[in-house]
């Protein structure tokens, strides 16, 4: 099947986004996928501040993002907009480091005034990038995703049945997208 890279784009090691794309993930594999996880929250401060294409970690993520036929982006809604990690990482990527790819964007957030912060500034920045194909993303509440001790998670039924459906969707459609060939 596809190789799909799930990024989670929280600057925090114990974020509800990161554990929650680590439990799709595993929905991902059980579609057959191979899956690759990336935080950014991983990637040098030095690397992505200084704006160092040439940095090993900003060369391999830029690495995984070519080999990967879909991504998978995770961000916590911060200021009505994605993280700013997330942000620094997607400026160091090649302007059209999304080519050819099935993309599903994904947030968490603690209201529903900020579910719109996919369609208005995540799903731009992927399509500039030349995404081939941005599947229908959700919005999921932190109240929806409870974090256990021993690193289990729970999503509330309601919202797991959703991201159920979405991410469903998006392995569907890695199977249907047609590879672009970059031009020569």
């Amino acid at each position: 099947m596809a190789t799909v890279l799930s990024v989670s784009g929280s600057p925090s090691a114990t974020s509800r986004t990161g554990r929650l794309l680590r439990h799709l993930d595993e929905r991902l594999i059980a579609h057959g996928h191979e899956v690759v996880p990336l935080d950014v929250r991983t990637v040098p401060a030095e690397a992505l501040l200084g704006a160092d294409f040439r940095h090993p970690a900003i060369v391999e993520a830029t690495e995984l993002f070519a080999r990967a036929d879909g991504i998978v982006v995770g961000t916590p809604v911060y200021k009505a907009s994605y993280s700013g990690v997330l942000k620094a990482l997607l400026d160091l990527l090649p302007q059209y480091a999304l080519t050819g790819k099935t993309v599903l964007p994904l947030a968490t957030g603690g209201s529903v005034a900020h579910v719109l912060a996919i369609d208005y500034a995540l799903r731009p920045v992927l399509n500039s990038m030349g995404a081939t194909h941005i599947v229908q993303g959700w919005f999921t509440l932190d109240k929806d995703i409870t974090a256990h001790e021993d690193g289990s998670l729970t999503v509330a039924p309601a919202a797991a049945e959703a991201l159920g459906q979405v991410v469903d969707q998006f392995s569907t459609a890695l199977g249907r997208t047609p590879y672009l060939a970059a031009a020569s």
